[in-house]
């Protein structure tokens, strides 16, 4: 593909990799400088993009149409992360999330017995049964939109949840919006956004969080797993999704991980 000057923009999140963190981060960015936005489905094709002018299309769960992403103006920000941290906050978020946004977890399901998903994973007696059933529910379902992404293409600019927890000074999530395609002064703006929109920056203090922040992040720091995620759970998860961590390039090897827990039960 030979790439032209971006105009299509892309961000691509996952469940619990920071999407509404970087929701809030790219819809200011729009307001701000004038691009429209717009949410894209998994069969949502390119009828979005306006003839003229530029456009930042989202998908939470990175499944952008082929036609938008073989366009050579386009330009995609994927974001992944640590699928065992995916796991800690998608156990938690799912038992008090609020149906907007989250119909599914709120679903009566037969296989459940007449109960939903919140319902079902909130009535099990403890952590570790509920992180089972998040891992075989939820999380299967994100991990594998992870490992099934292309991440040999061109027009991608990928990027992991630690490293942006990480940028504090938001001089490297600056770079990669010029290289999603705004210019030097737009992606100085980006940057400061970044920063009023961070647990890191903006809103350290919890009093500045508003009520949907608080629902969907406890901490958002980096590798909880090792000091958060059971052992027996861990185990089963290194015989489940080892495979996948090496293919993320979380671990260089499937189990060797597991010596790293510490303190957990």
């Amino acid at each position: 593909m030979e790439l032209t000057q971006p105009r299509v923009m892309g961000l691509g999140t996952h469940h619990k990799t920071g999407t509404v963190w970087m929701q809030r981060v790219f819809r200011s960015m729009g307001r701000t400088l004038g691009i429209p936005c717009a949410q894209v489905f998994r069969k949502t094709a390119d009828e979005l993009v306006p003839e003229e002018g530029r456009i930042f299309l989202f998908s939470w769960s990175t499944r952008f149409h082929e036609s938008i992403l073989a366009r050579p103006d386009t330009r995609i920000m994927h974001i992944i992360r640590d699928p065992r941290d995916v796991l800690l906050s998608g156990m938690r978020y799912h038992q008090v999330c609020g149906e907007f946004g989250e119909k599914a977890i709120h679903m009566k399901r037969d296989d459940l017995g007449g109960r939903s998903y919140q319902e079902h994973i909130c009535s099990l007696p403890n952590d570790e049964e509920k992180l089972l059933f998040e891992m075989r529910e939820r999380h299967a379902r994100t991990i594998g939109e992870m490992v099934a992404w292309d991440y040999t293409r061109p027009n991608v600019i990928e990027l992991r949840y630690e490293d942006l927890m990480q940028d504090r000074d938001a001089v490297a999530f600056t770079l990669h919006l010029r290289a999603l395609g705004l210019t030097v002064p737009e992606a100085e703006e980006g940057g400061r956004i970044f920063w009023r929109k961070s647990l890191f920056g903006g809103l350290a203090k919890d009093t500045k969080r508003d009520d949907r922040v608080k629902t969907h992040v406890t901490s958002g720091k980096i590798a909880q797993w090792k000091t958060a995620l059971p052992r027996r759970v861990a185990e089963i998860y290194a015989e489940r999704h080892g495979q996948d961590l090496v293919t993320l390039g979380y671990e260089t090897h499937p189990t060797s991980w597991l010596r790293d827990l510490r303190h957990a039960a």
